[in-house]
């Protein structure tokens, strides 16, 4: 039996945004809701109590990077990925074919599947559509995703049209390998930039037995007026009764714009990535802690911000530990930049049920046009 429903829950009168409530055997996860990243099944930096008291309701995972090391047979030895990486909570993975896909010289692609080479070891493997729905049923995770055929921006017709047909026919064959398996299955949407062919996935996944649908392919290189056009023109089409997932986006406007075409689900490595690198998001934009005007700032990241970080440390104290190298500079400004976008996407649902979601898109526009503007005039 199914352990996965979702329900919507409430809707914003003047755009397509809502809210649900996605229950799974691990948890409820209430939507709109951002997964922090823990490629390796850790978010670098934190323990599963930090992400807890941060507000993550739901973690994401990559099947191929789990399965390259320590592998799915050791983590289903030891009592699968809830118990190995210490989180009770509902778990997400991606099937990594995107990162198969990015190998490049290292693998080849036919109907069947793809053949690479480890980037671990070396070592000779194959990815199937079979063989990544069994990766996953042996990590344990509550929601997985199947293997897909992402192209870059800009690739030429014919490669587009080749990656969506065999989407479409790995999509059919994880469903039948998923078989009676009580993990949820979310079909992803590819087709490029070309709307045709993204109208023509989702109604042929629609019509399956897929949990939640995804749009994949996107944040591949492509300008960003390309992306939020292709998720406000895909996300109302999504069925309305299942989840709606972006995969791999965004930074924080991004995510403004998808929830109000209707998505409810997002992962992205930002957050995380850039706080390692020393950038800060803020309500007003991003900071860059190394800039020397923050040497003698004796106040937090943000005013009002309440993130452990922003209640105890200054951005005098970030910026040393950053110029150290010292490793807790990471974690802090890891924990408030998720903190950040944990907070928006709450904001976010509050809006939605209150009714005044459009204003605070609004709000979120207006500050983006006066950014580039201030950006114009310094450039």
């Amino acid at each position: 039996m199914r352990c996965f429903s979702f329900e919507v829950t409430a809707r914003d009168p003047a755009t397509a945004a809502r809210t649900g409530r996605i229950e799974t055997a691990h948890g409820v996860i209430e939507t709109p809701a951002f997964m922090p990243v823990g490629t390796y099944g850790a978010v670098k930096g934190l323990m599963p109590r930090d992400l807890r008291e941060l507000g993550a309701s739901i973690v994401l995972g990559n099947a191929y990077h789990l399965d390259m090391r320590p592998g799915s047979e050791a983590i289903e030895q030891l009592g699968g990925l809830h118990r190995f990486m210490g989180w009770d909570g509902p778990i997400l993975t991606d099937s990594g074919g995107y990162q198969v896909f990015s190998l490049e010289s290292r693998r080849r692609v036919d109907d069947d599947g793809v053949a690479f080479r480890s980037h671990v070891d070396g070592s000779k493997r194959r990815f199937s559509p079979e063989t990544v729905v069994a990766i996953q049923q042996r990590l344990g995770v509550d929601i997985a995703m199947p293997l897909d055929v992402c192209v870059p921006w800009g690739a030429p017709e014919r490669e587009v049209q080749e990656g969506l047909r065999r989407t479409l026919t790995w999509a059919r064959r994880s469903l039948d390998a998923r078989g009676e398996d009580p993990m949820a299955l979310f079909g992803i949407v590819q087709g490029g930039f070309d709307l045709a062919l993204r109208q023509q996935c989702i109604d042929e996944l629609a019509a399956q037995p897929f949990d939640g649908l995804a749009l994949g392919g996107l944040s591949v290189g492509e300008p960003r007026d390309a992306l939020h056009e292709m998720v406000r023109a895909c996300g109302p089409r999504l069925p309305d009764d299942r989840p709606r997932y972006v995969m791999g986006v965004g930074y924080p406007d991004d995510l403004v714009e998808a929830v109000a075409a209707g998505v409810d689900m997002f992962d992205c490595v930002l957050p995380t990535r850039n706080a390692r690198n020393g950038t800060l998001f803020v309500g007003g934009g991003r900071i860059v802690i190394k800039n020397a005007r923050h040497k003698a700032d004796d106040g937090p990241i943000e005013e009002g911000c309440t993130c452990p970080t922003c209640a105890q440390f200054s951005r005098a104290y970030l910026r040393h530990l950053f110029q150290c190298g010292e490793m807790l500079a990471s974690r802090l400004m890891t924990l408030h930049n998720l903190h950040h976008y944990l907070r928006l996407v709450e904001r976010m649902r509050a809006a939605i049920a209150g009714g005044t979601f459009a204003d605070l898109v609004a709000e979120r526009r207006e500050q983006r046009r006066r950014l580039a503007s201030e950006d114009a005039r310094e450039g």
